[in-house]
């Protein structure tokens, strides 16, 4: 009789995040207004926010951006700029500063 090994079922567990769902960092107002920016950034209304989006947005506002200034920014991200990915970024950023009244407040 041969004898078999008991297979073992082993997952990967993947590194925890700083939270695990971002739309959980901000109410619903805020989404809202991140929602409006992400759309006033996406001119070609394709869901991504690419090189030439943020080329013309700033064009937009008087701005003439480097490729070089663009590239940074682009590489901000780890992958495409999403909505969620746009949403994750602003999070990260604004992980650790004060809230909005206590900056109002300062001045």
């Amino acid at each position: 009789m041969s004898s078999k090994r008991a297979k073992t079922k082993t997952t990967k567990k993947r590194p925890q995040r700083a939270t695990s769902n971002v739309f959980a960092m901000f109410d619903q107002s805020q989404i809202q207004e991140f929602k409006e920016a992400f759309n006033m950034i996406d001119q070609n209304r394709d869901g991504f926010i690419d090189k030439e989006d943020l080329h013309d947005m700033l064009a937009s506002m008087g701005k003439n951006p480097t490729d070089e200034y663009l590239d940074a920014m682009m590489n901000e991200a780890p992958g495409p700029i999403n909505f969620t990915m746009f949403l994750t970024m602003f999070g990260e950023k604004l992980n650790g500063t004060d809230p909005e009244d206590v900056i109002r407040n300062a001045f």
